[in-house]
């Protein structure tokens, strides 16, 4: 069960804050780094600029995105959106919120589309889910993503005080973690992830993937990364508004009850819905989350036409038995 495997990557059993948690280095990068960004080539739909991008990770290699830029010279609105995990997906890439991006750029959003680190050409994944190479591969996405932020504010033609994170799956947990040490984002939507550890433990899967890894083992391997609880974070997001969507036919371990835990959680001020979905979520969470933008960001209402033009995002079958 895919969710479960990459909730499984965050367990810790630690009781300290975020703030006394994290390894004073773990997530430090240079950010007067040059971005270097490098730009394969520019598309358009109507008036909106799709612009085929790279930038330079601070944890090596590049990694790749769309900048979606709005007509006009400003000031935009900004979001940076983090794609889901599902392997199997077609949209397992930056271009699963791409279509929604584009309809915001009618309402004046510059958007940045980064493909996560496990998504990239070259990438081989360690079966073992509490590896260190899926902490390296948790910490460069959320370094990644926080370079990302000083590219989109870097521009003159943004204003950081209208800046927002949408984030899905993997990548709402990564957004977990942004909440409580990057206050330059103003708003959070979070999407079908898993938001904390602590609430994991008890569940049934938890015990039971202790007990087929080895009990021994898996406790020492635990202990390594007790930091690494998306919990403490969240619940310092303030005072970023943070946004809550789950479904209702997700998988067993992201039961509407335990999206319930989460959201207890996480700090005031928040929304929280539930939807008839699966983990790919539907229509009407869209329109949720676009109308959350819009008033976040203080933007127009956004047409409903085009937002009905966004197509759903297909949910494959679990890639897991």
């Amino acid at each position: 069960m895919r969710i479960f495997a990459a909730a499984i990557l965050f367990l810790s059993a630690t009781s300290l804050s975020a703030q006394d948690a994290v390894p004073s280095h773990a997530l430090d990068y240079d950010s007067k780094a040059p971005l270097d960004i490098q730009e394969a080539g520019v598309g358009h739909r109507a008036t909106v600029a799709i612009h085929d991008i790279s930038y330079a990770s601070p944890k090596g290699g590049r990694v790749p995105a769309y900048l979606v830029v709005p007509e006009g010279k400003g000031p935009f609105a900004a979001v940076l959106w983090g794609h889901w995990y599902w392997q199997n997906s077609a949209f397992f890439n930056r271009k699963e919120f791409l279509d929604e991006a584009v309809a915001l750029a009618r309402v004046g959003v510059v958007s940045l589309l980064p493909t996560g680190v496990n998504a990239r050409p070259g990438h081989l994944d360690d079966p073992d889910e509490l590896s260190d190479q899926q902490v390296a591969d948790l910490i460069h996405q959320i370094v990644d993503m926080r370079r990302g932020a000083d590219l989109l504010l870097a521009r003159k033609d943004v204003d950081p005080q209208r800046f927002a994170y949408v984030g899905h799956s993997y990548n709402a947990t990564v957004g977990a973690f942004l909440s409580g040490i990057d206050k330059r984002v103003k708003a959070f939507v979070l999407m079908a992830g898993g938001l904390s550890d602590e609430l994991d433990m008890k569940t049934e899967e938890y015990k039971q993937f202790r007990q087929k890894y080895g009990s021994e083992k898996f406790d020492e391997r635990v202990a390594k990364r007790a930091w690494l609880d998306p919990g403490k974070f969240v619940s310092h997001a303030a005072p970023a508004t943070v946004f809550l969507q789950y479904g209702t036919r997700d998988s067993p371990f992201l039961s509407p009850e335990r999206a319930r835990q989460y959201a207890a959680l996480v700090s005031e001020p928040k929304q929280f819905k539930l939807y008839d979905a699966p983990h790919a979520l539907n229509a009407e969470a869209r329109r949720d989350r676009i109308a959350f933008l819009c008033d976040q960001l203080k933007l127009k209402p956004l047409d409903p036409a085009l937002i009905a033009d966004v197509p759903d995002l297909p949910q494959p079958p679990d890639p897991a038995p």
